[in-house]
């Protein structure tokens, strides 16, 4: 986990520098050019999909921050995941999956910010919970969890994003992430459950 840390800040770092020295004097959209904006933030919302022990799953979270020089972001993000969703279950039968949710520390570099389609390569350095649960299905869609198991876990999850510029106050980004977790404890599952690709998209409202 130390040098996955280490790896990620000097990613932070390095990447930071180039969006500073990629800078530009006029901030620009897909509808026209913008004067040069000063520090601002923002707060969005991130649907994405991946797998969990093997499973499809599905991931929503919010994230936002303190926009430093168009070029950095400062903030906090977190996700919360379900794998395994079936939504065509019959009465009287039972679905396993794995739900939680994680977050933390959100640095989020900006390359060319001031184009109107550019590189976003965000990091979240945080902590997170995992629940093996049974999930009953009765009548008339009523349905009862019952948690079998749960673990907490550390996570450092870096990714790269390609952002549009929309409007002024609005970005749309698409992209993909790894989780770094620590071990998962919950019997009969992987340590490593908790580890993988995420593809995703996010939708940004704020000052840029």
């Amino acid at each position: 986990m130390k040098r996955i840390f280490f790896i990620a800040a000097a990613l932070v770092i390095s990447l930071s520098m180039m969006a500073q020295e990629n800078r530009q004097n006029e901030y620009r959209t897909v509808f026209g050019n913008r004067n040069h904006a000063s520090n601002g933030g923002y707060g969005g919302f991130s649907m994405g999909f991946g797998q969990i022990d093997g499973k499809d799953a599905f991931f929503a979270g919010i994230k936002g921050g303190w926009v430093i020089d168009h070029s950095l972001t400062i903030g906090m993000a977190g996700y919360g995941f379900m794998n395994n969703f079936d939504l065509n279950m019959s009465p009287g039968t039972v679905s396993k999956h794995l739900t939680g949710g994680y977050g933390g520390l959100l640095i989020e570099p900006v390359i060319a910010p001031f184009s109107p389609i550019h590189l976003t390569v965000p990091v979240i350095i945080g902590a997170g919970g995992i629940a093996q649960v049974d999930q009953y299905y009765y009548e008339d869609y009523y349905y009862e969890p019952v948690v079998n198991d749960a673990s907490a876990f550390f996570v450092i999850q870096p990714g790269l994003e390609l952002e549009l510029n929309i409007v002024r106050f609005m970005r749309f980004a698409a992209g993909a992430s790894y989780r770094f977790t620590s071990d998962i404890n919950i019997s009969g599952v992987s340590d490593k459950t908790m580890n993988g690709f995420m593809g995703h998209f996010t939708l940004k409202f704020g000052k840029f």
